[in-house]
């Protein structure tokens, strides 16, 4: 009997119905959980910038989407804060995290097909 530990990390999709934890996942996970916790897009946005200088292949497009969609998202909430005293910021605020949430699930999709994202310096989807 072999030990797991000593195993070659596998590469390639997750078998059939299994949900691979690769890091462009965690954290797009984090970001959505964001929308309900509010702290742990913090956290997403730290563990992509520390594991971006480790980024392979397709993950390195997932670092560059997901960075782009933490700081442009937050410059979106701040703008849809300052408008809440006019009160389109509710909607503003909406529209942010609507984008937010698209973008998170783009990533997370690709991520799970280990498929590069498209184009990651885009602001659309």
């Amino acid at each position: 009997m072999t030990d797991d530990l000593t195993q070659p990390p596998r590469s390639g999709p997750p078998a059939s119905g299994g949900f691979d934890f690769n890091h462009p996942t965690i954290i797009s996970l984090c970001y959505l959980s964001s929308l309900v916790l509010g702290f742990t897009g913090i956290v997403g946005i730290v563990l992509a910038y520390v594991w971006r200088d480790q980024a392979q292949g397709w993950e390195q497009s997932h670092f560059t989407y997901l960075i782009r969609t933490f700081w442009i998202g937050l410059i979106g909430s701040i703008i849809s804060f300052v408008l809440m005293f006019v009160l389109i910021g509710i909607l503003t605020w909406l529209a942010v995290a609507i984008w937010v949430v698209v973008r998170s699930v783009m990533s997370l999709v690709k991520a799970q097909k280990q498929e590069p994202m498209p184009d990651p310096e885009t602001l659309l989807f």
